[in-house]
């Protein structure tokens, strides 16, 4: 396949291109200055020239806090891009994948989110990441819609990504033990990414590691485990210590229920993708 890759430099849209040329495919992998998903006219000359048989939207605004000050540019990246893809998507005849949040949920169900469940974001980034999600549907109704969270990888720069690193140089961390989700390594959501944009699956889906969910920690407490470091050196805390601008769902686990329905097998547990990542 030839499959076209936005948003290249970040964590997933990385893992996704080694993973597809690891499958022999074309690789068309495009950052911000090579394509701005935001303007519809460059969206639409650059795929109509490239002609991919895919398009994976790595590509999104994810400042979670900055989203509250910088709404503009929030809608533009995670609302307007998704948008202006499927529509250049459905054009050519490419098949559209897009990531979006477990964010869109409001965390008031103890329980894991469905794709039958509603939808009720709280901040502006989940907000404009729901908007992404529906006028993606709207522009391309064939378009897949990946809710994912708690993603961690290679080069991420997000909590998950660096905890192994800052216990090794010696740090002493504090962790959030009262907000639930669903990790998922980028590794194997790059996998998942590329089996739906080989496939004729539609609407919404969920991709997240098995098992059965953590607080952040609890990863950082298992990080800690497999590189034989004391758990001591890793303080609890609640998330309303933070003080954070954005509010966030207490829980946003995910149950990967129609992909399990279609016939897909369950990713790794998550156990097992933090150990691939931590000894990698």
């Amino acid at each position: 396949m030839k499959i076209l890759v936005t948003g290249a430099n970040g964590m997933v849209a990385r893992a996704v291109a080694e993973y597809c040329r690891s499958s022999n495919d074309e690789v068309i992998a495009l950052d911000r200055r090579s394509l701005d998903i935001s303007s519809r006219n460059s969206v639409v000359e650059i795929v109509g020239r490239n002609t991919p048989d895919a398009i994976i939207n790595c590509a999104a605004f994810t400042d979670v806090d900055g989203a509250e000050s910088n709404e503009i540019a929030a809608y533009a990246a995670n609302s307007e891009g998704p948008a202006n893809l499927a529509a250049a998507a459905k054009a050519c005849g490419a098949k559209f994948v897009t990531i979006s949040t477990d964010y869109v949920f409001d965390g008031t169900f103890d329980g894991f989110y469905t794709e039958d469940d509603t939808p009720a974001p709280l901040g502006v980034y989940a907000k404009t990441k729901y908007d992404g999600e529906l006028r993606a549907a709207r522009e391309d109704p064939d378009s897949v819609i990946v809710r994912s969270g708690w993603i961690y990888g290679h080069g991420g720069t997000n909590f998950l990504s660096v905890i192994p690193e800052l216990l090794k140089a010696g740090k002493y961390i504090t962790a959030i033990s009262d907000s639930f989700g669903t990790p998922t390594f980028a590794g194997d959501l790059a996998r998942r990414l590329r089996e739906l944009a080989a496939s004729d699956i539609r609407g919404v889906v969920h991709v997240t590691n098995a098992g059965e969910g953590s607080t952040y920690y609890g990863v950082a407490c298992e990080i800690a485990d497999l590189l034989g470091i004391e758990r001591s050196c890793i303080t609890p805390i609640s998330d309303a210590d933070l003080k954070r601008p954005a509010p966030r769902p207490h829980s946003s686990k995910l149950a990967t229920k129609r992909l399990a329905e279609l016939g897909f097998d369950e990713l790794p547990d998550w156990r097992d993708a933090l150990a691939r990542f931590v000894k990698a």
